[in-house]
């Protein structure tokens, strides 16, 4: 299968770590990877709260140019965007020929999208990302956290199961570590509430760490920039407000990954981790330094 890259703006921006984690685990595992060219914004939230049009030519712009090629994604909210793009013009001739009004050239809804996890789990294999762990991380207990975006709407995304997706925990098992199960996968941080209302963003955030202790995780893993901006980030701001210490690092899926496969941390962005997670690779994984 012939995939390029769409990185999308967090993973260049507030999420570099992210970018790249993601560079170097593909780089590990022999996945062919280049990024589209001239790709734009897709909108995210922004577009499709105040313009329907554009919520959709944005990331119809960025399909239209992959030539047919799946278009791998990171980031929840820019699969959320193209999955819908694709949804919306593939049914609606209407909307099809606006669209292509808008960015000057005719686009069908076809071209496949895929979320990284959906390309390890299902193209890659668990079996032959398991034969390149260098680094088991046997004595560490995740929890994984999807968010909103990656399985919602169901008829959409076709990512999982809407309520208990696993691609991300069958992953992590994959490279040793053991995901521990809980009831808050999918429940919302707040997600880009965390510049506008602040309580609220607290409030949730505070929920999934709360229930992510209570399973016993030593850490969070995540599959979505802003929910791992959200759950790091504020872990100080839920301290001061509700007198609660989490301590728990929350990393990006592809950082545990490339762990797993050897990979130095400084390449996985480690040091960009508000919760610092030396402490803890330290005692389950024997990293130091």
């Amino acid at each position: 299968m012939s995939y390029v890259f769409y990185p999308g703006c967090s993973l260049e921006g507030t999420a570099r770590d992210f970018g790249l984690s993601t560079v170097a685990v593909v780089r590990a595992l022999g996945i062919d990877l280049p990024e589209l060219p001239d790709w734009t914004c897709c909108g995210s939230t922004a577009a499709h709260q105040s313009d329907p049009l554009l919520a959709l030519a944005l990331p119809a712009k960025n399909l239209a140019s992959a030539a047919g090629r799946t278009v791998a994604v990171c980031c929840a909210a820019c699969y959320s965007r193209l999955k819908t793009a694709n949804h919306e013009i593939a049914r609606n001739a209407a909307t099809r020929r606006r669209v292509a009004e808008a960015i000057g050239r005719d686009y069908d809804g076809r071209t496949p999208v895929a979320h990284l996890l959906e390309i390890l789990v299902r193209d890659v294999g668990l079996k032959k990302i398991a034969e390149r762990v260098k680094r088991p991380l046997k004595d560490l207990r995740v929890v994984c956290y999807y968010g909103c975006l990656l399985s919602r709407p169901p008829e959409v995304t076709k990512f999982d199961d809407p309520e208990n997706p696993t691609l991300m925990d069958r992953l992590m098992e994959a490279v040793g570590a053991t995901a521990v199960d809980w009831p808050h996968k999918t429940e919302c941080c707040g997600a880009s509430y965390s510049i506008t209302d602040v309580d609220t963003v607290l409030a949730l955030s505070r929920e999934i760490l709360a229930m992510a202790r209570a399973a016993g995780a030593d850490a969070i893993v995540t599959a979505c920039p802003l929910c791992q901006l959200n759950l790091d980030l504020r872990q100080k701001d839920i301290e001061a407000k509700f007198g609660e210490s989490f301590d728990l690092p929350v990393f990006h899926f592809t950082q545990i990954l490339g762990l797993a496969l050897g990979i130095a941390p400084r390449e996985l962005g480690l040091g960009s981790l508000v919760v610092d997670p030396a402490p803890l690779l330290a005692a389950r994984v024997g990293m130091t330094g």
